[in-house]
């Protein structure tokens, strides 16, 4: 195992990252003149230390994450716009040693998408364009860079909608939505975007091309070697095209907030939810009382319902007849109250209040990290237990003395979690006043060892990255990471992607 360092960052939080590799070259300036001859100056952006003019505080938002969890202190970030381009850049870091990290939105969570050390960024934003679109199949083929919400915005034009939403859909790009095999709030009804990607244009380190770009929805020739790459992190190769299937879009939504007096009655909403509706169900997300009051109070949104309740539930409803729909919901949520499983409710009546009741789901991650310091964990627990861990984790902290439920005078400030019951994925945020080691120690490896007893899974959606390497093991047998690094070894015998990660 390579050697350990404690850093500082802001907020004064110490975390622990590899040292630095021997084996990677450190930049010079003829490596900067090189890559200005294989691509457009305006691209490439290098501090004046390795013969740039950037001023590095204008690499600062492609070395930091988005919630200033971890930190690198890269020197060059090169902004390609062809794969091409893509391809002769990773043939020269390949051939040099000199290691690189794919980057897209830089909305991830596990520090995956950032340089730990001096490492190259390569940016696919420039690469942002649609390659092309079949109205009859609704197949997209597009750059990689492309942003998630702009092709929703595309692709509703045809008629149709994206297989996947994510609250980053601002941000995110769709290649970096594969490459970490992304959920979101429409899992439940379109599934894993191993379903949903039908080819990939993958890069490998030595500057090869897989061009995979498959429209084909059967395709049995072999081994499918775009699934290696969904979900890898950008540890095997830099994905540039994807090719993906986008649903038709519903022409009847309905959405309704419930409010439920605690967390069997969440899962007894689910369970017949499923029987009553399961057939136009598209998304069921539940939160907790925490979660709301921060983004109640961060968002200046208003509660929908007449009081405040333990929990609260999201049920949206898609489908092509509006009164079939409108019957079924009805229908559901009458049983519901009458069987005392829900005890208040209210069902949008149009277009804006069904982006109102999304916006208090959506907008909880923002919300908490308003609120202070947030450490987050995205697992995957079986459903009857899912939400135990959040009381666990309160109960670790208060013994420690560093939380109790409304002493603000005490470091940590909230415990709470929010997710999609449908996957059984839960994401557990513990809000402090800063980062600080006697915090971290309370639930590091504690969350993991509670997973790892539940069979779950310690990440749901968010990746590995750099967060999550050291605890594989919880999720993964032995035999199985050897044949992960195995793996990793074939695509990238000089480990220069996204080194220091996932495995």
């Amino acid at each position: 195992m390579l050697a350990s360092l404690r850093v500082p960052v802001a907020g004064h939080r110490l975390y622990h990252k590899p040292a630095r590799s021997d084996a990677f070259k450190k930049l010079t300036k003829d490596d900067v003149s090189f890559f200005k001859t294989i691509m457009p100056g305006e691209t490439v952006l290098a501090t004046p230390e390795i013969g740039g003019s950037a001023d590095p505080i204008e690499l600062e938002g492609f070395n930091t994450d988005w919630i200033g969890k971890y930190r690198g202190a890269s020197q060059l970030v090169l902004r390609p716009k062809t794969t091409k381009e893509v391809a002769d850049i990773l043939k020269y870091c390949n051939e040099n040693r000199i290691a690189v990290v794919p980057q897209g939105g830089n909305t991830g969570l596990v520090g995956g998408s950032v340089p730990v050390h001096d490492e190259v960024v390569l940016s696919l934003r420039n690469m942002n364009k649609v390659r092309k679109y079949d109205d009859i199949s609704g197949i997209l083929v597009c750059d990689a860079g492309c942003v998630l919400e702009e092709l929703g915005n595309f692709v509703a034009t045809k008629g149709h909608i994206m297989p996947i939403d994510l609250g980053a859909k601002g941000s995110c790009h769709i290649g970096g939505n594969v490459a970490t095999n992304a959920g979101g709030i429409r899992f439940l009804r379109y599934g894993t975007l191993h379903g949903s990607v039908l080819g990939l244009e993958v890069v490998l380190p030595d500057g090869t091309i897989l061009d995979n770009l498959s429209t084909l929805r059967k395709d049995n020739t072999g081994y499918d070697l775009k699934q290696l790459f969904i979900g890898s992190e950008g540890s095997l190769g830099v994905i540039t095209g994807v090719a993906i299937s986008t649903p038709q879009r519903p022409s009847a939504v309905n959405v309704a907030v419930l409010g439920v007096p605690n967390y069997e009655s969440v899962q007894k909403a689910f369970k017949l939810a499923r029987k009553r509706c399961g057939e136009v169900l598209s998304a069921y997300e539940f939160w907790d009382a925490s979660c709301m009051g921060a983004v109640l109070t961060h968002h200046a949104l208003k509660n929908p319902l007449s009081s405040d309740f333990p929990f609260y539930v999201l049920i949206e409803t898609s489908g092509s007849n509006k009164d079939h729909d409108d019957e079924k919901l009805g229908g559901l949520l009458e049983e519901l109250m009458e069987e005392g499983i829900v005890e208040d409710g209210a069902l949008a009546q149009d277009e804006s209040q069904i982006l109102r009741m999304w916006s208090m789901r959506e907008g909880i991650p923002e919300a908490l990290a308003k609120t202070g310091s947030t450490y987050k964990y995205d697992v995957s627990i079986p459903i009857p237990v899912l939400y135990d861990v959040v009381g666990d984790i309160a109960t670790r902290l208060e013994k420690e003395g560093l939380y109790k439920k409304g002493d603000a005078e005490l470091p940590v400030k909230l415990v709470c979690g929010y997710g999609h019951i449908g996957d059984g994925n839960l994401h557990l945020n513990v809000v402090a006043d800063k980062f600080d080691d006697r915090v971290t120690k309370v639930f590091e490896p504690f969350v993991y060892e509670w997973v790892s007893s539940h069979r779950g899974s310690i990440s749901a959606e968010h990746g590995v990255g750099l967060m999550k390497r050291n605890y594989l093991w919880y999720s993964k047998s032995p035999e199985m990471i050897e044949y992960m690094k195995r793996t990793k070894n074939m695509f990238d015998p000089n480990h220069i992607l996204n080194p220091y990660k996932v495995v």
